[in-house]
């Protein structure tokens, strides 16, 4: 019987291979230092790789990793050793495109930092529990700008304009009562 493909983790890390915004759908990591572990060895075998092209593919403790770098941002997707390294690509590009759409192309850490909500919001639009749901860059960031209540405003100001709206109405709230 053939199984749905699926995703084990994604991982988008620093230069330095610490955490900017992780996810993970299986339980191979039970603990906190298994995953960080697990992230410290596929990055030191793979900074020395030159992705920023293209996505590379390699082999880690009989998981598939997916990766490409971009400035100072490492993005890798993981899955099983028998998963189709190409859905595994599709999955990286699907999480790559709509980062660069939502941070407006400038795809570094400090703006991943700075619009960690929308970075967030993409891999909970691309995987969920591990099962692959969308893959169209335009699609998920369509739905990561449409979470936001103002949807005129500028992405980078859409959480802060959410944030202003429930203020407002707290305070239109209590000037009634």
């Amino acid at each position: 019987m053939e199984t749905c493909p699926s995703v084990k983790n994604i991982l988008l890390l620093d230069s330095e291979g610490k955490r900017v915004a992780i996810k993970y759908f299986s339980d191979d990591w039970p603990t906190n230092n298994a995953k960080e572990e697990f992230e410290k060895v596929v990055f030191t075998k793979t900074q020395k790789t030159n992705a920023r092209t293209e996505a590379e593919i390699a082999m880690f403790e009989n998981n598939i990793v997916v990766y490409k770098f971009v400035q100072d941002l490492h993005f890798f997707v993981t899955g099983s050793e028998d998963e189709n390294e190409l859905i595994l690509a599709i999955v990286l590009q699907g999480f790559f495109d709509p980062v660069g759409l939502l941070l407006r192309g400038s795809v570094d850490k400090r703006e991943a930092l700075e619009n960690l909500d929308l970075v967030l919001l993409c891999l909970d639009e691309i995987v969920d529990g591990g099962i692959i749901l969308e893959t169209d860059a335009n699609v998920i960031a369509g739905k990561v700008a449409n979470h936001t209540m103002d949807a005129g405003a500028p992405l980078s100001e859409q959480s802060i304009s959410q944030a202003l709206a429930t203020a407002r109405e707290h305070l239109a709230r209590s000037l009634l009562k």
